[in-house]
């Protein structure tokens, strides 16, 4: 990506008050001092359908029929990615802790499918996402996310692109040195208590 549309890019997110510092505990459960609010950047319609038409233009020739998120996070970037490649657009929530397709939300066999989140960081959310799908018969063609800060360790069996990568620090608690600082941690994700 050329400098210019990242620096943009980043601008969309520093205009929002997307880009935050501090102590963050991750959906991941790793610790950052850095995290990215995709759903602040999300709120304005207008910003959430560039982004998408953009993040569309990346995945467009894997011919998917449909995308597939994970709930929260990717709800919207996912429907908006979806409306950019004029395919329906549906999200996977968490019941009794796991992940499954609900509200009458369905696969066919071999549908062709991308998944798109808001952010990956270790690719947990994501693979998972692509299990609920591919436990329906699908077929899974790829994913995509808004922000690749996995720093290209996320461990995916599709093709993967992303609109930015940011390369935020983050620690395991035991090791994270600002819990060693007893900094307050914050946790602006979903799925992890917000204590070290």
């Amino acid at each position: 990506m050329p400098d210019t549309d990242r620096d943009s890019l980043l601008g969309m997110f520093r205009r929002s008050g997307a880009l935050l510092d501090g102590h963050f505990r991750l959906s991941s459960g790793l610790h950052s001092n850095g995290y990215l609010q995709c759903a602040l950047v999300l709120q304005d319609p207008g910003t959430a359908g560039v982004l998408g038409t953009m993040l569309a233009e990346r995945v467009r020739h894997l011919f998917p029929a449909t995308v597939l998120s994970p709930a929260l996070g990717g709800v919207i970037i996912g429907h908006e990615v979806a409306r950019g490649l004029g395919v329906r657009a549906i999200f996977a929530e968490r019941q009794d802790g796991r992940l499954l397709l609900r509200r009458g939300f369905s696969l066919a066999p071999r549908e062709r499918v991308v998944v798109v989140e808001d952010v990956v960081t270790t690719g947990l959310s994501t693979g998972e996402t692509i299990e609920v799908a591919r436990a329906a018969g699908a077929e899974v063609v790829g994913a995509a996310a808004l922000v690749d800060r996995s720093g290209g360790r996320a461990s995916l069996d599709v093709p993967f692109a992303a609109l930015l990568a940011v390369d935020l620090p983050t620690w395991d608690p035991a090791a994270c040195p600002l819990c060693g600082q007893g900094l307050e941690i914050v946790k602006p994700g979903s799925r992890t208590p917000s204590h070290p």
